[in-house]
């Protein structure tokens, strides 16, 4: 099969290297597959398109390389991933869907256009068939993470998360950015427990203030060495922030590598607290919650799951089960 996938890279969360590792996995698989992509405003891909000539295509992030109207004069299948969807306080959701931002499907003409719309998670199908988008067009395909990460041009891992084997102590996977919720994580954070924060942002500086002397600040950590570390902690801590309806990679990424999960619910929370019950995958709390106990209910907890993790990343988010995914749903538009 001939794919196209058009997509314009400097998109936030790890979206970029979801769509590289979709393309890669497509690829392994016998197709042919052709990545129409600029860095910053170009021209339409419509010439692109024509000249490669795909049974679909398959859209990603529009914004900002792109406009929307093309998609009206394209003839063939189209599929559309909406990674950020229909939920208020996103900027960045409300650039890449103006609908969302102004109320009506009929503001978009990819949304409008397209013949499946791929969502992440049921959370997120629920979000826009409240919003308007047809149930019947809304497929749920998780992204996955692959089993071997190929080694580039990432940051090396500090000496802190190398020496994160000990067992003994926890990790946090999150940018430090206000909506994520990793300061406000810091602030109520046990002193006597050991914890290992991954990640940069603007609150760098404020994070750091906050943490108590058994919290290790370790900085941008590329995924490849995070994951060859994540097997030595007790579990990873996800403060639950995020955009709405949507499981982050670092979730499946520690699933992978059979690293439970302690997840935070409550206002702003993404869809991870959702996926812990769901799948078993680890406990939820909150943040008004007794930290300490929650500490020591997973502590006890985690050791039994470290296989069932691993079979839920195989069975959910490993590439033979998204391949086989989205190769279905690809030849249900060519049929």
């Amino acid at each position: 099969m001939r794919i196209a996938v058009v997509h314009g890279f400097g998109a936030p969360g790890g979206e970029d290297e979801a769509v590289l590792d979709q393309i890669a996995a497509l690829t392994r698989a016998g197709h042919e597959v052709r990545l129409v992509s600029v860095n910053g405003r170009g021209r339409g891909p419509l010439a692109a398109l024509r000249a490669f000539g795909p049974d679909v295509v398959h859209v990603h992030n529009l914004y900002p390389a792109f406009g929307r109207a093309w998609v009206t004069e394209w003839t063939g299948p189209v599929v559309a991933t909406l990674r950020h969807g229909p939920h208020r306080g996103s900027r960045f959701a409300a650039l890449q869907f103006p609908w969302a931002a102004r109320g009506g499907l009929r503001q978009d003409p990819l949304l409008r256009r397209a013949d499946r719309l791929v969502v992440l998670s049921e959370a997120s199908r629920d979000a826009c068939a409240r919003a308007g988008l047809p149930r019947e067009r809304l497929d749920v395909v998780p992204d996955f993470v692959p089993t071997v990460v190929e080694p580039g041009s990432e940051p090396e891992p500090g000496p802190e998360v190398e020496a994160g084997g000990a067992g003994d102590a926890w990790v946090c996977v999150a940018p430090l950015a206000p909506e994520r919720g990793v300061l406000e994580l810091l602030r109520r954070w046990p002193a006597g427990e050991r914890l290992d924060v991954v990640g940069a942002g603007p609150l760098e500086g404020r994070c750091r203030a906050a943490a108590p002397a058994s919290v290790r600040m370790c900085g941008a950590v590329g995924r490849g060495a995070l994951r060859r570390a994540f097997g030595g902690y007790r579990g990873i801590v996800l403060p639950g922030r995020g955009a709405r309806g949507v499981v982050p990679l670092v979730y499946a990424e520690a699933l992978a590598a059979g690293l439970p999960v302690l997840a935070f619910e409550g206002a702003g929370a993404s869809a991870v607290p959702r996926a812990v019950r769901s799948e078993g995958t680890g406990t939820v709390t909150t943040l008004d919650a007794h930290l300490p106990d929650a500490l020591d209910v997973a502590a006890k907890i985690f050791p039994t799951l470290r296989e069932h993790c691993r079979a839920v990343y195989a069975k959910r988010y490993g590439e033979a089960v998204w391949t086989e995914r989205t190769e279905c749903l690809y030849a249900s538009l060519v049929a």
